[in-house]
């Protein structure tokens, strides 16, 4: 019984190490070099993340503060506070990698809305 034990683990460890030995992670491809410039723009992004962040809430809330204000100027003209809500809350509110590598688009404003 304790022979049969011992047989079974050494082939379940056998087994184990032949599929660690023969498995590549999919990784294995690409360089090092990649890894080590993906995690500069991954740490760059959330740094920059936590200078922009902040900033851009402030914006938005000012935005929306004066997208207000606009309304009861106005007496209630919807389409104007509209518009300065969104360009105000409108926008990029967190920097991502793609962003910093010039893939994807950074946007400060909002759209805005222009009639045609």
């Amino acid at each position: 019984m304790r022979r049969r034990l011992m047989r079974r683990r050494l082939v379940t460890m056998v087994v184990l190490a032949a599929l660690l030995v023969a498995s590549r992670p999919s990784w294995a491809k690409e360089s090092s070099d990649t890894y080590g410039r993906e995690a500069g723009y991954g740490t760059l992004a959330a740094l920059s993340t936590m200078v922009y962040g902040p900033l851009k809430m402030v914006y938005s809330l000012l935005g929306g503060f004066t997208g207000g204000l606009a309304y009861l100027v106005t007496v209630g003209d919807l389409e104007t506070a509209e518009k300065v809500w969104s360009v105000s809350m409108g926008g990029t509110y967190v920097v991502t990698p793609g962003m910093l590598r010039g893939e994807e688009e950074f946007l400060v404003n909002g759209a805005t809305h222009e009639k045609e």
